[in-house]
């Protein structure tokens, strides 16, 4: 600490220049903040599905239903614990164009297939014996401004009621949190029996089923029996995990992870080009003056941690500023997006890595100029001057 005088005094020098940089790394870093949110949006479906949970969906396509028979008949294969389904209702609230997450489900086994879903236990209750109540994930109700005992109209482009009328009325029963942080808060969910008895077509038909099995190891057999179950039917069936079956739908919109790691390799090595800049023309101006410390008896390991100090102030400065500033706008931004992107937030792991970059960028940035001025001879730099 007795040389932080030095270390500001030399930031200090050629002030426009390090507010630029500093800048420069500000935004870097925000950007990574805001790259590692979108990345998780995409990715923490993946990540959180269960590893004991199969998914059952008709061989040729998801578009095609499934019989809703098919439910007894999965749950009496060996190894299947618990089994529900769902059937996608899609939706739209209003004028509202985009489409909201929206699944009709039979609510006691879907929440028992579901506890990271955490719903207060008087809503719980209510949700289980009101056909027509739905529940909502708290990131969707803070969106649109429910509260619950709302009656919130919810317009299908599929499924019309017996009456003709695409749009479906529901009381708001609860709204739920998630237990993992990354987790889902932006899907509606209501009464299968309530929704298959009120629409016209595609009856006794579900989207898809979810297995939970007593012993993830054996899911390639246990989805093995569960297709030969239904092998030479009319409506045959391909069974697999949860999570690649998330996955699935991840990848129609491209790899992510892999678009969100090459911008922010690019991003990192522009950064470090100009900071190594940056710490060049900052030693090469002050030679003489890193002569007069060797004179005075700094050592060349003492040069080193000086310039190296320089280069992790200045990054270190401007990487935490970039990533409060990520946290922030990701925060502003991130209730406006629930509904595209549900867990749009920076994790603690993202935090992690983004310091490890810091420091990285600090240490890569400094370490030819710093090397450079530990070997300067005292002689040749006065005689630079």
């Amino acid at each position: 600490m007795r040389f932080l005088p030095l270390v500001l005094g030399s930031l200090r020098r050629r002030t426009p220049r390090t507010l630029f940089t500093l800048f420069s790394i500000v935004v870097a870093f925000l950007l990574y903040g805001l790259l590692a949110a979108v990345k998780n949006s995409f990715d923490g479906n993946v990540a959180l599905a269960g590893a004991d949970r199969l998914v059952t969906m008709h061989k040729i396509s998801l578009v095609q239903p499934l019989p809703v028979s098919y439910l007894e008949r999965i749950g009496s294969i060996p190894g299947v614990r618990l089994v529900t389904h769902s059937d996608w209702f899609g939706g739209h609230y209003q004028n509202d164009p985009n489409v909201i997450i929206t699944y009709a489900v039979p609510p006691e086994s879907y929440l028992a297939m579901y506890p990271e879903y955490l719903l207060p236990p008087k809503e719980r209750e209510h949700w289980l014996h009101d056909r027509v109540g739905m529940v909502v994930g708290r990131g969707l109700a803070e969106t649109y401004g429910w509260k619950v005992g709302d009656r919130v109209p919810i317009r299908s482009d599929i499924y019309a009621r017996k009456d003709g009328n695409y749009t479906w009325e529901f009381v708001l029963d609860g709204i739920y949190d998630n237990k993992d942080p990354s987790g889902d808060v932006t899907t509606i969910l209501f009464n299968y029996d309530y929704f298959d008895e009120s629409r016209t077509i595609n009856k006794g038909m579900v989207s898809y089923y979810i297995e939970r099995i007593d012993d993830p190891q054996r899911a390639p057999q246990i989805a093995t029996a569960i297709d030969a179950r239904f092998t030479n039917s009319s409506a045959e069936t391909k069974t697999g995990t949860e999570k690649a079956f998330i996955q699935g739908f991840a990848n129609q919109t491209g790899d992510i992870g892999a678009i969100a790691t090459s911008i922010g390799i690019a991003v990192f090595f522009t950064m470090l080009l100009v900071s190594a800049n940056t710490m060049a023309q900052s030693v090469r101006e002050r030679i003489g003056e890193l002569a007069v410390l060797k004179t005075l008896g700094f050592g060349d390991g003492q040069v080193l941690g000086l310039v190296i100090s320089e280069s992790l102030l200045l990054t270190l400065l401007g990487g935490a500023l970039g990533l409060l500033a990520a946290l922030f706008v990701v925060s502003r931004i991130g209730r406006s997006l629930a509904q595209f992107l549900g867990t749009f937030l920076v994790t603690p792991g993202a935090l992690a890595v983004g310091a490890l970059l810091i420091l990285a960028l600090g240490i890569a940035a400094g370490a030819l100029p710093a090397v450079r001025a530990s070997r300067l001879k005292i002689a040749d730099a006065l005689a630079q001057r």
